[in-house]
């Protein structure tokens, strides 16, 4: 049996052991993206805080020009897949100048499947998205994959993991799925060109395309 001093040692070690797995537990989930980090990287004019993530210009957003919100209103409520080459370099031109936030929302190893690790992200965005700051605008989500395999295989890839984020995001939050215009850009714009395999390029990325004062209904 353990003498009386040895067992306060046991003790005070394990009690030692249960902190530093609480603060690391807490350090980990303080990592996570937060909802108001969302809707101010994703609201004109406002330079969000940020850690871990990265954001888009947040200098003023240039209203969509006529040719601009006629093509907007052509792709608004389309099948990712329908999508031609041609039509996603469009978006892209589109929002290239938008509020914008690259969440590094991380996928499966050749899957659609959202990581448990990027559930609190996901649902972070959900809220974002459905919160007044927010709501009613036109966003992009695109799906991107890293450069394992060919071009082919990962364009239906990207295509599928923007689609997994949109379903995600109309079944538990009830966004408008007109609202949301999913588009995959394959392995073409890897975000760490100098690691192509790396995870930081198995994510998606939301562009808020248009505010919702001037968006569509």
């Amino acid at each position: 049996m353990f003498k009386p001093s040895a067992k306060a040692a046991i003790v005070s070690i394990m009690t030692v052991g249960a902190a530093l797995s609480f603060c690391l537990a807490a350090a980990r989930a303080g990592d996570d993206v937060t909802e108001d980090q969302i809707i101010r990287a994703l609201t004109p004019d406002k330079k969000p805080l940020t850690r871990g993530l990265s954001a888009g210009p947040q200098t003023t957003s240039p209203e969509l020009n006529a040719d601009q919100a006629k093509f907007v209103q052509s792709v608004r409520g389309r099948s990712t897949r329908s999508l031609s080459s041609t039509e996603r370099e469009e978006i892209a031109s589109v929002v290239k100048d938008k509020p914008n936030i690259d969440l590094e929302i991380t996928f499966d190893y050749n899957s659609a499947n959202i990581s448990a690790k990027s559930m609190p992200s996901v649902q972070a965005l959900g809220r974002a998205l459905t919160s007044p700051d927010l709501k009613g605008s036109t966003f992009v989500v695109a799906g991107h994959t890293d450069a394992a395999g060919g071009e082919a295989y990962n364009q239906d890839l990207s295509e599928r993991r923007a689609d997994s984020i949109k379903r995600y995001l109309v079944e538990k939050y009830g966004l408008n799925g007109t609202d949301l215009v999913t588009v995959g850009y394959g392995k073409s714009k890897l975000k760490d060109p100098s690691q192509p395999l790396a995870e930081v390029n198995r994510r998606v990325q939301v562009v808020n395309m248009e505010n919702k004062t001037t968006a569509a209904k």
